[in-house]
């Protein structure tokens, strides 16, 4: 709980950020997605600076509570609009730990368009999301014929009853763009919450082991000595871990830009509409809140699986779980692949000015994606935590789960590869990359497995 505000500002992120710069400064998705990609490569790899810090100081406590402020400082920093006047088991503890954290992931996306649509419709407009690149193109007089008419309908539609088009889209991007303001500032409260709650209970936080500094001896999980060559072995199988995932995340994390874009471009979001009368909880970012929902639901039957084959001397070992979630996720973009054939591209629907909700695909393809992808997500990433916190030696544990982190950041440096395969190659063909890159992870881990299994000292059940 005292970790569950940070995920509620991680997800509110993931569930808005690339939507807010493209209706806030009018970028395209690539330019959006290299922006989204950026910050997401510097949220992991700060973790590995966090690591070494905490390792050298051994004050892990103090690292995570500068952490959490330094996080809401941030939070309260983009939560303002701009003045007018100048802008423009081990595995199972880790599981457990992975499923209460999002439950803060749940209800950000909720709160983030809640907080949009409501300020939007306390202005007397509501909702549409193919609105603000219809203003964008109408402010920079790039807009088709055909698109400026499909602008004049929804603009009625959203509650326009003038005819100057450009008033209105200066307005409308002027009040979308500050209740996405507002949405960032409700992290605000969360990331306080969470302050709280750690600061509450920071004595009573059980250490972490052998917190010496002066410490000589290095010690395996089960109290013995290790020598030199047994810990370069270590250090090598979870460097060689670190690069396989990199590819795994350049995939998995396109949740929140080339899925989001689908949700927005492709996806009849009136069938996932919800009217509470102050606010309506419509929008593309709603998609968010599935894939922590799934991890809450589905994280007691995934360990119950494992519990079960655990019983009967059947489990998998953790390397041999995490190529399994990585073959899920190619799964999971496959059913993506198929959905997507013989869709408009995104040139085409640009021109046309959007799809109408007829011609978008149903929300239960991207429900189905993403149950896939959470089943992997619980494959992967609580149980990768794990298999760091196994291998690595302890006088190491902060630098290498931060490692762990700096090859998830890497993989997020990455992401906007998938924005540029969005613009620019049919819709199926962007995700037929992501299975390919699902499986390159796969089958490199399984190369690996018996090494991998050695060192761990586990053995396939």
């Amino acid at each position: 709980l005292a970790n569950m505000g940070e995920r509620f500002g991680f997800y509110t992120m993931m569930a808005i950020l690339s939507l807010f710069l493209m209706a806030k400064y009018g970028l395209d998705e690539t330019k959006a997605g290299l922006i989204y990609s950026v910050f997401y490569f510097s949220i992991y790899i700060l973790a590995f600076v966090g690591g070494l810090i905490a390792d050298k100081t051994r004050n892990y406590k103090g690292t995570i509570l500068w952490g959490l402020i330094f996080m809401s400082i941030g939070y309260f920093l983009v939560a303002f609009p701009d003045n007018p006047k100048y802008e423009k088991m081990r595995d199972s503890g880790f599981s457990l730990f992975y499923m209460f954290i999002n439950v803060g992931a749940i209800f950000a996306p909720f709160a983030a368009i809640g907080v949009r649509n409501w300020w939007l419709h306390s202005h007397g407009f509501a909702y549409n999301p193919d609105l603000p690149a219809l203003c964008h193109d109408q402010l920079n007089a790039i807009i088709t014929p055909e698109a400026a008419q499909r602008m004049h309908e929804l603009a009625v539609n959203a509650g326009y009853t003038g005819s100057n088009m450009t008033s209105f889209a200066d307005r409308y991007l002027n009040l979308f763009t500050t209740g996405f303001h507002y949405a960032f500032m409700v992290a605000i409260g969360a990331m306080l919450v969470s302050l709280i709650i750690f600061v509450t209970n920071k004595k009573s936080f059980p250490q972490p082991r052998n917190l010496s500094s002066t410490a000589t001896v290095t010690l395996d999980q089960n109290g013995k000595e290790m020598d030199a060559k047994e810990i370069k072995q270590r250090l090598y199988a979870l460097l060689a871990v670190f690069a396989v995932v990199i590819f795994f995340w350049f995939s998995f994390h396109q949740n929140g830009l080339t899925l989001t874009f689908f949700a927005k471009d492709y996806t009849d979001l009136s069938k996932v509409s919800v009217n509470l009368g102050f606010t309506t909880l419509q929008g593309a970012e709603i998609f968010q809140s599935i894939n922590p929902f799934f991890v809450v639901f589905l994280t007691p039957l995934v360990m119950a699986l494992f519990g079960y084959l655990r019983s009967k001397g059947k489990e998998p070992s953790t390397p041999r779980k995490i190529a399994i979630g990585m073959g899920i996720a190619a799964l999971a973009y496959v059913v993506m692949t198929l959905g997507s054939l013989g869709l408009p591209s995104k040139e085409e629907i640009t021109l046309r000015g959007g799809l109408p909700d007829v011609e978008r695909v149903t929300p239960l393809l991207l429900l189905g994606t993403y149950f896939i992808l959470t089943v992997a997500e619980l494959f992967i990433s609580p149980l990768g935590i794990s298999f760091v916190s196994k291998v690595a030696p302890q006088k190491y544990q902060g630098i290498m789960q931060g490692g762990w982190l700096a090859a998830t950041a890497l993989g997020n440096q990455l992401l906007f590869l998938g924005a540029l395969m969005y613009k620019n190659i049919p819709i199926w063909m962007t995700w037929s990359v992501f299975v390919g890159a699902c499986l390159i992870s796969m089958f490199t881990m399984l190369a690996m497995l018996k090494w991998l299994e050695r060192i761990t000292g586990e053995k396939q059940g």
